[in-house]
């Protein structure tokens, strides 16, 4: 039974890992590790032709869900991702969260520097969201969609600034920016970005004026445009700094609830998705940081994505505006959030957005885990110390639980010099060992496997934790003390693991010892090879790991000073 314990024990550890791993993967969608093979990579024929020039949207979607594009007139959107493709003058906008640039050439917004958040890679930098440069494509666009017959303003059409400020007006509350189009077709589209003080909630009117003889229908397109590189992540070996978080493609509603659409499922023309509903958002995701169109009124729209050229990629709405009578006009309001990932920020904006923040199959314990952290950030004022309060918190939840398994240890332990003399004397007789064994083991009022029961439960909150420090961009840049200036990402000089490996060979050292040599072994080596990967771990999660191994330490020395067991 002591064997079985061992087993049972290294098994947990084993499979636990893989788990960890395989659903990293999968929230960052990459293959599961259980998955099939998938099928060789097709480029959808619909995903190719829009690779010419236009990345403007049509109504009608394919069957695979990648929308064919239409071809405006003198597009020049063919250029390949990572070459600016803006050739309109670059207007710079600054409140007191952003330095916003919206190209004149479709009134786009190509790049959005955020001022609260510094670049990890290089922190004398601030954090770019969207950009447009030689190195990277990443835009958010709107425009209308006529007829074949009808062209009308696009994301290409030239725009010009109607409004005179630059900058956030102190005691201002939001900073107005106003562009008009030139008239296509004697139509107009007027834009006006409010940019609110202390926020990344950006209004976005989009008005729409008839000056021409007849009545249009347009449908009004807001879409984001990216190449598919995730971000550069922290400068060092890139083997050293772990699994990236997801990079690509979401959109949410009722019908089909927060959906993730990955650059290479266009590639491969596997897009399944609701490209219909009366409510609902399209976004872009990368690690802490999203971009997002919305519109919050109950009223029918399309989702589509498409394949702009080589490595570059749209998703965006489709929103029916109805008849426009002439000499008339129709606005609609709509919202484009560029910034941070903070959840219950998001959540305020629109339904479900809180979920680009994503947990993956660790939500049902994640939530719970930030929400408390968060709490204990409130108080505390640090989040490592939050860290550390959490654990104590979690420690005291479980008390009496731990406290059961470390008796049954610290029992196995005194135990031991009795089982390793009767495997002596019955080492030829297995059968009989094992009966007598148990003999003991009833005697003593011992269960061998009651140790595993704080591993099972430690395990999935340990994952869970994971995917809150790693999601969570409260904590990227968050300090602790000394040298760790950021929680989010690996201990530069590897204190915290090498005081955590050690911290795991003293628990080890306190266990019963396996009467089988071999088994006495391994329970020195696994330690150290689970230790290995909290080398390459956040500074955060090895801080909870470390706490948690010390009030472990502390309390099964207690017991086994209670109970007369030698440590």
């Amino acid at each position: 039974m002591n064997d079985l314990r061992r087993t049972l024990l290294w098994s947990v550890f084993a499979v636990s890992l893989l788990m960890l791993w395989d659903g990293w993967l999968r929230h960052t969608g990459q293959p599961s590790l259980f998955a099939p093979a998938p099928a060789a990579s097709v480029a959808a024929a619909e995903g190719a032709s829009g690779a010419s020039a236009a990345d403007v949207p049509k109504a009608a979607q394919t069957d695979t869900g990648v929308a064919a594009a239409a071809t405006p007139a003198a597009d020049g959107a063919s250029a390949p991702a990572g070459a600016a493709v803006a050739t309109g003058e670059q207007l710079v906008f600054t409140t007191d969260v952003v330095k916003a640039t919206i190209d004149t050439l479709g009134a786009s917004l190509v790049r959005v520097e955020l001022l609260k958040h510094q670049d990890q890679d290089d922190r004398s930098r601030n954090m770019v969201v969207l950009d447009n440069s030689k190195v990277h494509t990443y835009l958010a666009q709107s425009g209308l969609v006529g007829t074949a017959s009808l062209q009308l303003p696009t994301h290409k059409t030239p725009f010009k600034l109607v409004s005179n400020e630059r900058e956030l007006a102190a005691g201002d509350k939001a900073l107005v920016v106003k562009l008009e189009s030139e008239p296509v077709n004697g139509v107009k589209l007027v834009k006006t970005y409010s940019f609110p003080r202390g926020g990344y909630a950006i209004d976005v009117k989009q008005e729409v004026v008839n000056t021409s003889a007849a009545a249009v229908s347009p449908q009004l397109y807001v879409q984001l445009q990216r190449d598919g590189t995730p971000p550069k992540g922290p400068s060092g070996p890139s083997f050293l700094q772990g699994p990236v978080a997801y990079t690509g493609m979401a959109l949410y509603n009722d019908k089909g609830k927060y959906q993730k659409l990955d650059f290479k499922h266009i590639e491969e023309g596997k897009l399944d998705f609701e490209k219909a509903d009366d409510n609902g958002w399209i976004a872009m995701v990368q690690h802490h940081f999203a971009s997002a169109w919305l519109y919050n009124q109950k009223a029918q729209r399309e989702f589509y994505v498409q394949k702009v050229a080589h490595n570059l990629y749209a998703t965006g709405m489709l929103l029916p505006l109805g008849e426009i009578a002439p000499g008339q006009s129709k606005a609609l309001d709509t919202v484009l959030f560029v910034g941070p990932e903070e959840e219950d920020k998001l959540s305020a904006l629109a339904p479900g957005l809180e979920l680009v923040k994503d947990y993956g199959w660790t939500h049902i314990l994640a939530k719970p885990l930030y929400l408390l952290l968060k709490f204990l950030h409130g108080v505390i004022g640090n989040w490592g110390w939050a860290i550390v309060a959490l654990v104590v918190l979690l420690k005291a939840a479980f008390y009496w639980l731990n406290a059961s398994a470390y008796r049954s240890m610290a029992k196995m332990k005194a135990l031991n010099p009795r089982i390793q003399e009767l495997r002596e004397r019955l080492k030829d007789k297995p059968q009989e060992m094992q009966q007598e064994m148990l003999k003991i083991y009833r005697e003593e009022k011992v269960n061998p496997i009651g140790g595993c029961l704080p591993i099972l439960i430690q395990i999935p909150v340990f994952i869970a934790l994971y995917s809150v420090l790693s999601s969570s961009v409260e904590i990227r840049n968050a300090p602790w003390i000394g040298w760790i200036h950021d929680l989010s990402v690996m201990d530069p000089y590897y204190v915290l693991p090498a005081l955590m490996t050690g911290s795991t060979l003293l628990q080890t050292w306190l266990n019963p010892t396996p009467p089988d040599p071999v088994q006495a072994k391994m329970m020195w080596i696994m330690p150290l090879l689970f230790s290995v990967m909290f080398f390459f771990f956040p500074a955060g999660l090895v801080l909870y790991w470390l706490t948690n191994n010390i009030l472990s330490i502390a309390q099964q020395w207690f017991i086994n000073k209670r109970l007369g067991v030698q440590n």
